[in-house]
């Protein structure tokens, strides 16, 4: 018990001092997964909005496939992405194999399914006759789509959170294609295995707490969101 407290004691020191190791790990992990979400979004809500308003074969099958994909491991995509990086790949020749670009890569492939099911789901709430009425009067295409989105807002953010909390505390890919290499691709997830294999628990506890403080400010605001948007119907 005193050991635990101890460690405990130890985490936090390395939280409120400023440790640089902990917080490059940290800065690295926010910078590698807000790119990936920031790259992803735009195309899965597109793709999210033809589902929904497209009308054209095939369409349930497809989003039946990208629900299917979000309980895919995300160690079975950083070894798919592994496979397709390595020298020996189709594209080995790009050299991304343990590097951050490699990292965005897959945490983008992770979170396009979770936009698109999630993104899916927000605009079909949206009422049909703004689509109709806004090509009705000659409205350009972009527009209305941007009209619908906005009618969704809090849906749709409520998507680009739960997408960024799925990559940001993922593992597999990180783990496979990132390399664990410190100060260039070790991020919070990668670096808890790496020091509690170790043995050194302290580091491990301070990055945990971190992902917890993350995944609690996350459901707040997720509440928030949800709240207002009952508020707006």
């Amino acid at each position: 018990m005193n050991g635990l407290l101890l460690t405990t004691q130890q985490a936090l020191q390395l939280l409120l001092y400023g440790d640089a190791e902990l917080w490059t790990i940290v800065l690295l992990s926010f910078s590698v997964s807000l790119k990936a979400i920031l790259l992803t979004t735009p195309f899965a809500l597109l793709l999210a909005f033809g589902l929904n308003h497209g009308n054209f074969p095939g369409s349930r099958i497809i989003l039946a496939f990208f629900n299917s994909l979000l309980s895919v491991p995300t160690v079975v995509v950083g070894l798919f992405l592994y496979v397709l990086l390595t020298r020996q790949g189709p594209f080995g020749d790009l050299k991304l194999l343990f590097t951050q670009s490699a990292m965005v890569i897959g945490q983008m492939i992770l979170c396009f399914p979770v936009l698109v099911a999630l993104g899916y789901a927000a605009i079909q709430a949206a009422d049909r006759r703004v689509w109709e009425t806004a090509r009705t009067l000659g409205a350009p295409t972009w527009f209305t789509i941007l009209t619908i989105f906005y009618e969704v807002r809090f849906g749709l953010l409520a998507a680009v959170l739960t997408g960024f909390g799925r990559v940001i505390s993922e593992v597999g890919i990180s783990m496979m294609v990132g390399g664990n290499i410190m100060g260039y691709t070790r991020n919070i997830t990668t670096a808890i295995a790496l020091e509690t294999s170790k043995g050194e628990f302290a580091q491990g506890i301070a990055l945990g707490l971190v992902l917890l403080s993350l995944a609690f400010i996350l459901t707040a605001f997720l509440s928030y969101i949800q709240s207002k948007q009952g508020v707006t119907k």
